[in-house]
């Protein structure tokens, strides 16, 4: 693609699950049909093998043919960015080059999975050496506490204000962090900051967040778009309407509240949608009769906002 244009960088991403054959192959007729619904969607750019893509558990070989898949099937109207996360600067960086041969856009940096010695100086050094010799503009994939490895508060204004660093991935839930981010946008306005959180999408965006990054962009990018679309008009009712009317859908597709079904509910959703064959996952999540249940009805009450150019 060359140069990331900015606006590719701005409104509903997609972290796109994973397809998988039976044998735990990349599936890649169903690559083929998740790139065009996300271009019908309106989605503007896809996160490859982050947590809701399996990418921790995939094998780098899995990874790669993901990757040239959907490079291959997107034909430049999506950004691509991809998860390179491993547990040292060297092994990252490996993951950078592969990604890149694979035809990616950006490379996205998580905290490592497991870290010995991890204290702030080293975890601040592994993120800044990955970001200033990636041959790729960089994402910053900001967990929080949800991660084995945390990356400090006063480490993060450090690493947005690297040029390299193009995009964040917002999915701390943390108030601190946002301001954090925020305040890096200020002083670099290149900088595009996307939430992570998809059950409650307005108040970042009232806070003057640049878009959405969404585990559940492949069947909720439509809804999250006119969720944008209602924040910018100033509409907060109706954003707010729309924003349950999501979380109720979400629920039924994860398993409710405790997200007992999460990758095995998306997927089964998906495969009811006509774009998954299989409901496969590496982390073998189960299908409950009542997540079966759940996704029917959603199926049924809900082709508005899974398929809106078919209405």
């Amino acid at each position: 693609m060359g140069k990331i244009r900015t606006d590719m960088l701005e409104g509903v991403w997609s972290a796109a699950p994973t397809p998988f054959t039976d044998r735990m192959e990349i599936d890649a007729g169903s690559v083929a049909r998740m790139v065009e619904h996300h271009v019908l969607e309106g989605v503007k750019g896809l996160f490859l093998a982050g947590s809701n893509g399996e990418g921790p558990w995939l094998t780098r070989a899995r990874r790669q043919r993901l990757v040239e898949e959907v490079v291959k099937r997107n034909r430049g109207r999506m950004a691509i960015a991809v998860q390179v996360t491993e547990n040292s600067a060297a092994q990252i960086l490996e993951n950078v080059d592969m990604v890149k041969k694979a035809g990616a856009d950006i490379a996205v940096l998580a905290p490592p999975f497991f870290l010995f010695n991890g204290t702030p100086e080293n975890v601040r050094s592994l993120y800044l050496t990955v970001i200033r010799e990636s041959p790729l503009p960089m994402g910053i994939y900001d967990r929080g506490s949800g991660g084995a490895v945390s990356v400090p508060d006063s480490i993060l204004k450090d690493l947005y204000a690297e040029k390299n660093v193009v995009m964040v991935k917002d999915s701390s839930c943390s108030p601190a962090r946002r301001t954090i981010a925020l305040a890096a946008r200020r002083k670099r306005p290149s900088l595009r900051l996307l939430s992570g959180y998809e059950f409650d999408c307005v108040d970042y965006l009232q806070a003057g967040y640049d878009g959405l990054l969404l585990g559940g962009g492949v069947f909720n990018g439509y809804m999250a778009g006119l969720i944008m679309d209602a924040v910018k008009a100033g509409d907060v009712a109706l954003a707010q309407g729309l924003q349950k009317r999501m979380n109720r859908i979400m629920y039924d597709v994860y398993g409710g509240k405790k997200i007992s079904c999460w990758l095995s509910g998306e997927k089964k959703l998906l495969v009811e949608m006509g774009l998954f064959r299989t409901w496969k996952n590496t982390l073998n999540y189960p299908l409950t009769d009542s997540c079966k249940k759940a996704i029917a009805r959603v199926v049924k009450n809900d082709g508005d906002m899974l398929f809106p150019w078919k209405e």
